[in-house]
């Protein structure tokens, strides 16, 4: 008997079938030891000791690991191929060792790129050694995360108590998303023109061209800078005469792109399917592992986690074979394509992410796979036969044209374009682009001699101002991370993952932009860990790692390099006080927090007490800006509040008018929690009228009649017609709602607030009760339970969470009911039936006369201990 370990049950399930009789295939489901998320894990002191941990539920597979092994002949372990499956596989075997479960078993490690038939039973007949220099590899990047994370994150948290951890890599991509976000506001726009021509030709062929030169001058981008000009070109040359002075035609050539790697596939699925990178990767993982067909599961693409972009000789073959037959004999090259990868560092032993069968078309899987599957698997298919066709030729043509006007000036002026001769590939896949660009390409020109007369129809002057660079995409992100050598393929999505959970940034349109608190981690990281988020830095460690996975130095060397000086700059920076920290915030920060003003004055005035200045402070709940005559002068606002998006950006109170009521002031002020408005000052003892304004709000517009229509909250809306209690509109912390009887609904939008009649307040009360009322649907069916019995993520009361049995396991932050992974949903079951997850058993009643006693205790006790929790829990947020 053989015993095979695998990652995952769809995994073990596929390969039992594929292997016979003779074979145990079970599931580690990842991981099965982790560091422990406390102090000590990794020491150091010790010559880098590390201190793994097995859980419980990982300890009952593991136990069922050895079981099965007594009697085995032979222990394969067949985890994924690259540095991560290496890293379960020793894992495994290290435990099963100390469980003295493999006396007398031969250890073999295979590994296999794709899960077909034909694939594994290759594997199997080619066993070999672990790799232990991988295995090092993934040690020494381990325990750096580790102690860059539990060495950097507490000093955060005394400084900037706001923010939550530091990652070695995490904090690099954050630093990208926050200089792009610095450019953007720094940008100046610039104001410049360009002259467009339609033309004929002597024969009434129309065309287009723009102006190019003047009196034999290069016009420049910024040589047309204004109106007054661009008009006095555009008249002259209402008076010239156009004819034909060159005509220049060059063959050009277009080569197809290489087959995707793990960052080409997440950047390609987010511009043509609109996935984020997780999304991919989930759905990538299911065609890896396997998808039913005619009965059989199969998988259908290869790992997907590589930055490889070479593909298997008979993986050649079958392109070459599949483009003759689909498109005939004159797009298959004369020769196969080869590939090199190009990104930096790449250290991938693997192939490109490829179709385990490329004669399966898409149309012949697509009954078999969902509308996801579906468009991942057509991509990979296309860009993977594209990568063996042939080139696309075209004939790229430049026309200049003389004009002469009737004053003597000269001008230039230059039509471009193209005819596609052979469209090669392109009949099959063109890449998309993450940002619009002129392409001239489609352009076609008619034909056109030297010396032939043209006529000018119509001039178009076009005013244009330049545009900052566009905020990163997870695409864009993703390529940038790996041309500077940061992160891996098997990294890129955690990391992302992370910057969110974290909320150092947020997604608004697809683009990244950074929330206040990861400026503030990356201002500080910058101006006290400078070299450690550096990106070269952070690209040479990465080297380092690589040449340990190849054997070429030790792994403990590179930790002890890094740890002398890393150890050494934190000690520094702990003993530095918060003021300091923040003297060196406001300085890096000013330009955002503390924007330029149009008159000129002091930005960093206060404008309540008009003599403090304004600087950053940090609290409980987060950075803010205060003045340094507090406590007398307690003026606040909110940290990024910079005039953006109000227009306040100071802070100044801004009057709108007089309440006609109470003939009391509204103003319309900055707080720490954003702008609101406030009626009067408040009498003795009394606390003024205040509402805040609805998100997205333009402070800088916002109206005196729109602040009598807030102020005026909560609106009357009528008597429910079954209790008679009044129903009110409002505007909360959630947005919009309408309340009855303790019951809130909320409203589609801010404006229903004041519109909302009776009938459609009683509705979508009733829709809100008969949710609540309503038994949990299943958003997301993931697959048979390895125990029986269906396992879904289910929508529930208080959010989604995974069913398996009477057994629910809440979603964690960081997970979605789209991105969770059946293993993933497995864990999470198993975790909280370790715990005792089910429904328990309601309590007996205590005995009546025990209850006096216990509400006595509970009010001179339980009271105190409840308000220092409470406090506790602020302190740490």
């Amino acid at each position: 008997m053989n015993v095979v370990i695998v990652e995952s049950p769809a995994k073990a399930k596929t390969i039992n079938k594929y292997l016979g009789s003779d074979y145990t295939v079970l599931a580690s489901y990842g991981h099965v030891r982790d560091l422990p998320s406390k102090n000590g894990s990794v020491d150091p002191d010790q010559d880098f000791s590390m201190n793994w941990e097995v859980d419980s539920k990982s300890n009952k597979r593991l136990n069922e690991i050895a079981t099965a092994l007594k009697g085995a002949d032979r222990l394969i372990l067949a985890t994924d191929p690259d540095r991560e499956g290496e890293a379960i596989s020793w894992h495994v075997l290290e435990v099963l060792e100390k469980k003295k479960a493999l006396k007398g078993v031969a250890v073999e490690r295979v590994v296999f790129n794709a899960i077909t038939k034909s694939s594994v039973l290759e594997a199997m007949k080619n066993p070999r050694e672990l790799d232990v220099p991988l295995v090092d590899a993934y040690l020494a990047r381990r325990a750096l995360d580790y102690l860059v994370g539990f060495t950097l994150s507490p000093v955060l948290w005394r400084k900037l108590p706001s923010a939550r951890s530091a990652g070695r890599v995490q904090s690099v991509s954050l630093r990208l998303v926050c200089e792009r976000e610095k450019e953007i506001e720094a940008f100046k726009s610039e104001e410049f023109w360009t002259i467009e021509a339609d033309m004929e030709t002597a024969e009434g062929k129309k065309f287009s061209a723009r102006v190019h030169s003047a009196d034999g001058k290069r016009l420049e981008k910024f040589s047309l800078p204004n109106e007054a000009t661009t008009t006095t070109i555009v008249k002259a040359l209402k008076t010239g005469n156009y004819s034909v002075n060159k005509v220049v035609s060059k063959p050009a050539k277009r080569n197809p792109y290489a087959p995707f790697t793990t960052s080409t596939l997440q950047q390609e699925a987010s511009r043509k399917l609109g996935f984020s990178s997780s999304r991919t990767m989930q759905v990538a993982q299911r065609l890896y592992e396997g998808i039913p067909i005619n009965g059989e599961t199969q998988g259908l693409i290869t790992y997907m986690r590589t930055d490889g972009v070479q593909i298997a000789g008979e993986a050649i073959s079958a392109c070459r074979s599949v483009i003759g037959k689909e498109f005939g004999d004159t797009y298959v090259p004369d020769a196969p394509r080869m590939y090199k990868t190009k990104a930096k560092n790449a250290q991938e032993a693997h192939e490109a992410i490829r179709p385990t069968e490329l004669s399966r078309l898409p149309k012949h899987v697509a009954s078999s796979l969902d509308a996801d599957q579906r468009g991942l698997y057509d991509l990979i298919w296309k860009r993977t036969i594209a990568s063996q066709m042939e080139s696309a030729r075209f004939e790229r043509t430049s026309v200049d044209i003389a004009a002469t006007t009737s004053d003597g000036a000269n001008y230039g002026l230059r039509a471009s374009g193209s005819v596609v001769l052979f469209d090669g590939f392109l009949t099959l896949y063109q890449e998309g682009q993450d940002d619009n660009s002129d392409d001239e390409d489609g352009k076609r020109l008619p034909r056109m001699a030297e010396g032939e007369k043209s006529n000018l129809l119509k001039l178009l002057p076009n005013q244009h101002f330049t545009e900052p660079p566009p905020r990163y995409t997870e695409a864009t992100l993703i390529k940038a991370m790996e041309e500077l050598g940061i992160g891996r393929p098997s990294t890129y999505t955690s990391t992302l993952t992370v910057l969110r959970d974290r909320e150092y940034v947020r997604l608004e349109k697809k683009r990244l932009i950074p929330e206040d608190k990861g400026r503030l981690v990356t201002a500080f990281l910058e101006s006290f860990f400078t070299r450690y988020v550096e990106y070269d830095f952070t690209a040479s460690l990465e080297e380092k790692l690589d040449r340990i996975s190849n054997g070429e130095i030790a792994w403990k060397q590179v930790l002890t390099e890094f740890w002398t000086k890393f150890n050494k700059t934190v000690g520094d920076i702990a003993d530095l006080r918060v003021t300091h920290v923040l003297d060196a915030l406001n300085e890096v920060l000013g330009p955002h927090i503390f924007p330029t003003k149009e008159d000129g004055s002091d930005p960093r005035k206060c404008t309540s007490c008009e003599d403090g200045q304004l600087s950053l402070k940090v609290g409980r709940f987060g950075a803010f800006i205060g003045c340094s005559n507090y406590p007398d002068c307690r003026f606040t606002r909110q940290f990024s509040e910079t005039g953006e998006n109000g227009g306040n950006g100071a802070g100044e109170d801004r009057i709108l008018g007089t309440d006609p009521e109470t003939e009391l002031d509204i103003v319309l002020k900055s707080g720490r929690f954003g702008p609101y408005l406030q009626l009067g000052e408040g009498g003795k003892g009394e606390k003024p009228k205040r509402a805040g304004l609805p998100k997205g709000s333009d402070t800088a517009t916002f109206s005196y009649e729109e602040a009598l229509k807030l102020l005026s909250l909560p609106r009357e809306v009528g008597a429910h017609p079954e209790t008679g209690k009044m129903i009110t509109a409002g505007l909360g912390r959630y947005g919009p709602f309408v309340l009855h009887a303790g019951t809130y609904a909320n409203l589609e939008s801010y404006d229903e607030v004041f519109t909302v009649g009776l009938n459609r307040a009683v509705t979508v009360i009733a829709e809100k009760a008969a949710k609540g009322r309503k038994a949990a649907t299943a958003l997301k069916e993931l697959g048979e339970h390895p125990d029986g019995g269906p396992l879904n993520v289910m929508d529930g009361r208080y959010g989604p969470y995974v069913k398996h049995g009477k057994i629910n396991a809440t979603l964690p932050k960081d997970m979605t009911p789209e991105t969770i992974t059946f293993e993933q949903a497995l864990e999470l079951v198993a975790a909280k039936a370790a715990k005792g997850g089910g429904k328990k058993k309601k309590a007996a009643p205590k005995k009546k006369k025990a209850a006096p006693k216990k509400k006595t205790v509970a009010k001179k006790k339980a009271a105190p201990k409840k308000k220092t929790a409470a406090k506790n829990k602020a302190t740490t947020e």
